[in-house]
Formats: C-alpha cells, structure tokens, sequence
C-alpha cells in the first residue's frame, strides 16, 4: 500500500517528464533526418569535396560521447557568445547525433536499391538528381524503415541525458522525487518501466509501419 501511494504522488511529475521526453525524441528524430538526408546523398556523390565533410561530420558525431556533444552546445558554446536555453540545447545536441547514425541508415538504404532501377530510369530520360528523388529514395525509405525506428527508440533513451542540462524529462522528474522521499529503487524502476512501455509502444508502431508498406510494396 505503501508503494501504491508513493507511485500515485509521483504519477503527475513522472507523466509530466514522460512528455517532455516524447517532445525531445520527436523533435530529434524530425531534426535528425532534415540533416540526415543532405549528409547520406553527400556521401554517396562521386565529388571527394562532397563526401569527405560528410564523413567527417559523421565520424565525429559517431566518434564522441553524446552527453559531451551537450556539454560543448550548453556549456562549451557561451564562451564564444552562443547561447542556448536547455530545451534548445538538448534538441540540438539529440537532433545532430541522431542526423549521423540516420545517415547512415539512410545511404546504406540507398546503396541497397538495386543498380538496375538506377538503368531503367536513365533508360526513360530521367537524369540522376531526378532518378534518386523519384526512383530511389522512396524504395530506400521503406528499406531503412527498422532502422530508422531503432533510432527513435534510442532517442527516447538518450533524452535521459539532456537531465545534466536541468531538463525535467523523466529522468530528472524522478530525480527530483527521490529527492523528496528518499526512496531511489521503485522510483527508478518505475521510469525504467516507463521507458520500456514507451519502447514497445513505438517498436508496434514500426512493425505496423513495416506491414504496410510490405503490403503497397506488393500492390505495385
């Protein structure tokens, strides 16, 4: 009973962290795939100019910590006179991690449409920019579908970081409850439950995603 009320007074904090959660992963993901899509047509481009700052950007991204990519946008940053409120911060530092490892999934999804329908549209007329827009990233898009839902649902856990910024997503709103009653371990587990829920609730969304487009990819 006991554990029952605790769980019930910390409900409305943790449900508000959940949502702060959800918006940063959103906003991440959508942030992520704006860049991720530049940097995996740059690096498939046959120019060395256009590929190797690319690969460069995602070697660095990939290569380092993410909680020190927030730490050099929050704190690192204002030394030179860029400033960012914590919401921003944590988006921005999500949202050009999750733009690499998108990118990624992206060109290697790209590089798995076979080199015949690249054929086929030069064989109709079509030029390479249109053939990638109109042939290739769509069929690239359904195959880098897991993937990119993989990336999500380890966006919703990296937003556990942005807590140093004195963010109050889920992390930090459990934190600031176990402050208060001193009880770390069903609080903790609680948010770890939380994260597994919100986990599985998008991994359905990805395998009802994945079904669909099976099913339009055989229709065509």
């Amino acid at each position: 009973m006991e554990l029952l009320d605790l769980l019930q007074q910390a409900g409305p904090t943790l449900f508000r962290g959940v949502g702060y959660t959800l918006v940063f992963a959103v906003a991440s993901m959508l942030g992520g795939l704006l860049l991720g899509f530049p940097l995996a047509i740059a690096r498939i481009l046959p120019s060395r100019m256009a590929r190797w700052p690319a690969s460069t950007y995602v070697s660095l991204m990939r290569g380092t910590p993410l909680l020190v990519q927030i730490f050099v946008i929050y704190y690192g940053l204002p030394s030179i006179g860029i400033s960012f409120s914590p919401l921003t911060a944590g988006v921005l530092a999500l949202s050009l991690n999750a733009g690499a490892y998108l990118s990624e999934s992206l060109r290697g999804a790209i590089l798995g449409v076979h080199t015949g329908q690249w054929s086929a549209s030069y064989s109709i007329g079509l030029n390479y920019w249109q053939t990638l827009r109109y042939i290739v990233i769509p069929q690239a898009i359904r195959i880098a579908v897991p993937s990119m839902s993989n990336t999500l649902i380890s966006l919703i856990k990296d937003t556990s970081l942005v807590s140093v910024i004195t963010v109050t997503e889920l992390m930090l709103a459990t934190k600031e409850i176990i402050a208060v009653t001193f009880r770390p371990l069903p609080l903790y587990l609680a948010a770890a439950a939380i994260y597994w829920c919100l986990s599985l609730c998008f991994e359905r969304l990805q395998s009802r995603l994945e079904s669909k487009l099976g099913q339009a990819h055989k229709s065509n």
